[in-house]
């Protein structure tokens, strides 16, 4: 009698467990939101401060580490900018309507830093090289009207290589 309980007790534990399961389970299958409807007024040069994006977005002034210039994280965070980091955020841009692939994504992004990055390089007064480092949308994200993204100015350009420890001029 007490082993068809235990039994029991167990078949209802693993019941229970697979429903939660199934029910907290993320969808993979999930479609993409539509695209927002069409403005009159031209884009802005960075997303409302509320707005909360899908990827990696920081705003100018904020210094970062990224995961293709530091071995030892998984996404781009925030990080003190009087302590050890990889590039700092030096302007927002707003990729144009159009794009087909992650490729023109990149190519975009690079020529929408290119004057941003010049200018913040003539500011350094030397100590380089400097990179640029756009951290952008990747196509899904882009084909639902997410187009905001950050040119960020790094000191290196691959993993393990040269921090920042202070802001940029």
């Amino acid at each position: 009698m007490r082993a068809r309980r235990i039994v029991a007790a167990g078949v209802a534990v693993a019941v229970l467990v697979v429903g939660a399961a199934v029910l907290l389970w993320p969808d993979r299958r999930k479609p993409a939101a539509a695209p927002p409807p069409p403005s009159s007024a031209p884009p802005s040069p960075s997303p409302t401060p509320t707005r909360s994006l899908p990827y990696p977005f920081f705003t100018p002034g904020t210094c970062l580490d990224h995961p293709q210039l530091s071995k030892v994280i998984t996404k781009a965070e925030e990080r003190p900018c009087d302590q050890s980091h990889d590039g700092e955020a030096i302007a927002n841009v707003v990729l144009p309507d159009g794009l087909t692939d992650d490729a023109q994504i990149g190519r975009a992004l690079r020529e929408l830093c290119k004057a941003p990055l010049a200018e913040w390089e003539g500011r350094q007064g030397g100590g380089g090289p400097y990179y640029g480092f756009p951290i952008g949308p990747y196509l899904p994200y882009y084909q639902q009207g997410l187009h905001e993204a950050t040119c960020t100015m790094t000191v290196s350009d691959r993993q393990g290589g040269r921090k920042l420890t202070g802001h940029l001029r």
